[in-house]
């Protein structure tokens, strides 16, 4: 169906090849790693393939949509709303804490974090989190326009949004500043992530270091990519996965990601009981940071009521409000639990 390939074929590869008798791929000969186990150990248990990843999605972004409507940062923040209630039920059917942190992230369809904080408090899980996160994050597409309808009337979906206004350059030097000195002292477990997303981003908006933004962004974010998705498959051997709790996550996975959705509609839902200027709900489901997916999906739904509609750009800033929501949740578990 061709989406999220570039992740889901060397992960399906990963699974496939690793699960035939004998083969030397995730073990250890004369002490030394076979080969993913190499990429799984010095990839994804040291944490460089996420954060590396979040530095070249850092590169490829423009913040200019958040800054110019900074009241997004909300949608992104209630968008999280899933990522608390699946936690909650997970633990009550028997899960650990640590694992019910792991598995909730899952609704914030942020691939790398949820690789982040599974590598911290439940590395047995890593290979059903990450398929479950990359899966669903695959299918934003066809999972949330149902939900958006269930929860939008036609009134609201035809809402127009005033044109963003210009964001100067200076303002977008600063915001990866800022928002790095910021989260650093909130919630510094995870300034790994998000402070390589914000030095890449800086590296784009300076505009002086064009060829390192373009490794970023292309090749570097390329290699990684192939290393994660197949190391991350690599892990997901028929006797560890086909158990109750793998294949437990993968269905709970589905019901995170539409609460997310849900709660992000439903955040701006309530704060339009307050705006004198309202907001289309429509862009409530790019709360979750599935970038920039959920945001195309936003402006696709938005034509079919309206095809002069161009919710895009709004969109936009929730998209990466969930970004910085997912890693701020993420932060804070590790901080509860780690």
């Amino acid at each position: 169906k061709k989406f999220e390939p570039l992740l889901l074929l060397p992960i399906g590869f990963g699974i496939f090849i690793v699960n035939f008798p004998l083969v030397p791929l995730m073990g250890y000969s004369d002490g030394h790693a076979q080969l993913l186990m190499f990429f799984y150990k010095y990839g994804l248990q040291w944490e460089i393939i996420p954060c590396v990843i979040f530095l070249g999605l850092g590169a490829m972004t423009d913040f200019g949509p958040l800054i110019a409507n900074p009241k997004t940062l909300l949608v992104g923040a209630g968008a999280q709303l899933g990522v608390f209630i699946t936690f909650t039920g997970t633990v009550l059917v028997g899960f650990t804490l640590k694992e019910a942190a792991s598995v909730s992230i899952i609704g914030g369809a942020d691939g790398p974090t949820t690789i982040y904080l599974t590598q911290h408090l439940a590395p047995q899980l890593l290979g059903p989190n990450a398929l479950a996160a990359y899966s669903y994050m695959a299918m934003v597409p066809l999972i949330q326009p149902p939900i958006i309808r269930m929860m939008t009337n036609m009134k609201e979906r035809k809402i127009r949004m005033r044109q963003l206004r210009p964001v100067s350059r200076q303002e977008k030097i600063l915001f990866p500043l800022i928002s790095s000195g910021i989260i650093a002292l909130l919630v510094p477990s995870v300034i790994p992530l998000i402070g390589m997303f914000m030095l890449g981003n800086l590296m784009k908006e300076s505009g002086v270091v064009g060829r390192l933004t373009e490794s970023a962004q292309g090749p570097l974010m390329n290699i990684v990519t192939i290393f994660l998705g197949v190391s991350v498959g690599a892990t997901m051997q028929a006797d560890n996965f086909l158990s109750w709790k793998p294949l437990f996550i993968f269905s709970l996975g589905l019901l995170d990601f539409a609460v997310c959705t849900a709660g992000g509609i439903l955040t701006v839902k309530i704060m339009n009981l307050f705006l004198k200027e309202k907001m289309n709900p429509i862009i409530g489901a790019a709360g979750v940071s599935a970038v920039p997916m959920a945001a195309r999906v936003s402006q696709m739904e938005g034509l079919k009521y309206d095809r002069t509609n161009h919710l895009l750009m709004h969109a936009v800033g929730p998209n990466l409000a969930g970004v910085i929501g997912s890693a701020a949740a993420a932060g804070m578990f590790i901080a509860m639990f780690d």
